[in-house]
């Protein structure tokens, strides 16, 4: 049976068809099944690498205005906010018994400066008594006894010990009077520095009792524009670049969440010695000083701290991402895959987790030793159909860059930093 002339033709055409096409579907599916990776350039620059943490605004100094006397509160003179200078009026206390004693020690001061003038009359006559005695004697020994010689001067003694207790009287007297214009003056609450009024504890009427102990009536925090302090707790494993950082003068920048768009600028003032310690985590007070000319740090506020630990300027910046990718075997050229299956000293993930597993079982230099290590690693470039292995030793991290120390990689190469899933 023959075959008709068209269906032979239709047969011819799709036979060389399949032959010329199969060799470009067959390169379109391998394309298809080729991974796609996202890459990403190597640049140089700036790094500058962090310390973060949170802290609480508070003023350098809080003096707290209290009172030595008690009574009701007669006046306030200042209130919430208010800015006071050195010796200014702050509040009155009642002082009606306060005066009343100034003037009950007026008086007594008044009878003991009368009774020493009293004393010093009888001094007087009993040193003339005494004198016209010894004149007589020295005239006639008749005309005076010894017994009567006797206690003419032993009278004169005793009014100049007299006088000498009435002007003791008076010292007492004067003591007593200052110590009641003392307290009369304690009755007027003035302010002991320059400064703004944060806290007032204390209403118009309110009585103070300040027998058992001093009543606190007002908080005044002095020199709130020059500089604020903000408290920060650190963790012990970051600590030591903090001291490295303050003695090198590195600068902290923070923020606060009442004005988000505005950075400020601090220092590193103190690193506190006494750690504080919760649930097993130990942490240092670390004090910043920044100023504070428009009063936008007010105390209690939370900041957010970064502390500029180190920087590096013009180095080649490899992005993080890159460190911390890890292919699969198949996607590795082959002298490279020695790297993934544990044989040439490589780290891929399961080492790194690996090493965290087995980092409470070294010893001291053991992990030293590792942590030394950590700092050399590979990346992964696109060759041909497959990735390739670049070993390289890295510096100093940022949030999104790490400083390349050395590998033969150069700057703008680019470098794979995962599957890219988007096609």
């Amino acid at each position: 049976m023959k075959f008709p002339v068209k269906t032979t033709v239709a047969l011819l055409v799709l036979g060389t068809g399949a032959a010329v096409g199969y060799p470009r579907v067959n390169t379109w599916w391998k394309e298809r099944g080729k991974p796609s990776y996202r890459q990403t350039e190597v640049t140089r620059g700036e790094i500058v690498a962090v310390v973060n943490s949170t802290g609480t605004v508070q003023p350098v100094l809080r003096v707290e205005v209290g009172t030595f006397v008690s009574g009701p509160i007669k006046k306030l003179h200042v209130g919430y906010n208010d800015e006071v200078k050195a010796g200014q009026l702050m509040a009155e206390i009642d002082p009606r018994i306060y005066e009343a004693a100034v003037a009950r020690d007026q008086a007594s001061l008044a009878t003991r400066e009368a009774e020493v003038q009293r004393c010093e009359a009888l001094y007087e006559q009993s040193d003339h008594d005494a004198q016209r005695a010894v004149a007589l004697r020295e005239e006639n020994e008749d005309y005076i006894s010894d017994t009567e010689l006797d206690q003419f001067k032993y009278n004169h003694l005793g009014a100049k010990a007299q006088l000498a207790v009435a002007m003791a009287g008076v010292k007492q007297a004067e003591a007593n009077l200052q110590n009641s214009a003392a307290n009369l003056e304690y009755t007027r609450i003035t302010s002991p520095v320059d400064g703004i009024v944060i806290d007032q504890k204390i209403e118009e009427g309110q009585t103070l009792a300040a027998q058992f102990q001093t009543p606190q009536l007002f908080v005044v925090a002095p020199n709130m524009r020059e500089k604020m302090r903000v408290f920060a707790s650190v963790d012990e494993a970051d600590i030591g670049l903090i001291r490295e950082a303050k003695d090198r003068g590195e600068k902290v920048h923070f923020t606060v969440d009442a004005y988000p768009d505005d950075l400020f600028e601090g220092t590193i003032y103190q690193v506190r010695m006494n750690p504080t310690t919760t649930q097993n985590v130990v942490t240092y007070p670390v004090v910043v000083e920044a100023s504070n000319p428009d009063l936008k740090l007010l105390p209690g506020m939370t900041a957010n701290l970064s502390f500029e630990i180190e920087q590096r300027e013009d180095v080649l910046k490899i992005p993080n991402a890159a460190l911390r990718f890890f292919p699969r075997i198949e996607q590795v050229r082959p002298e490279d895959r020695k790297l993934l299956d544990g044989t040439g000293g490589g780290e891929d993930a399961d080492d790194l987790k690996k090493d965290d597993a087995e980092a409470g079982q070294r010893s001291a230099t053991q992990t030293a030793e590792a942590n030394q290590q950590r700092n050399r690693r590979h990346v992964w470039v696109v060759e041909g159909e497959h990735l390739k292995a670049i070993e390289i030793v890295t510096g100093l991290s940022d949030y999104k860059w790490t400083e390349l120390v050395s590998g033969k990689i150069e700057e703008g190469q680019k470098l794979v930093t995962g599957l890219d899933t988007s096609s």
